[in-house]
């Protein structure tokens, strides 16, 4: 019976295999890594993204808040007005 830690074919073949399957590994690991940075970059971009539309539409909103008081105190006026014209109090 062969001894197989004498550095004979089957040896040198799992030495290739045990290199082989670390640079796979290794090369995976760097493929992973690059799919979450390209990832998290874009998870980045849609929030900041978000975050503006988020800004703007409450920009949007103040101005509406803003016009509808406006509109609000000048129909009270308005009323005033026909009140006073009608001679009601």
């Amino acid at each position: 019976m062969q001894n197989f830690s004498d550095g004979g074919p089957l040896d040198a073949a799992v030495k290739r295999l045990e290199r082989a399957t670390a640079m796979l590994q290794q090369r995976l690991a760097n493929r992973v890594h690059e799919a979450g940075a390209v990832a998290g970059g874009a998870f980045d971009q849609d929030r900041a993204h978000l975050a503006a539309e988020l800004d703007a539409a409450r920009a949007r909103e103040r101005e509406l808040m803003a016009a509808g008081a406006d509109a609000s105190a000048a129909l009270g006026r308005a009323i005033e007005d026909i009140r006073a014209a009608l001679g009601q109090d």
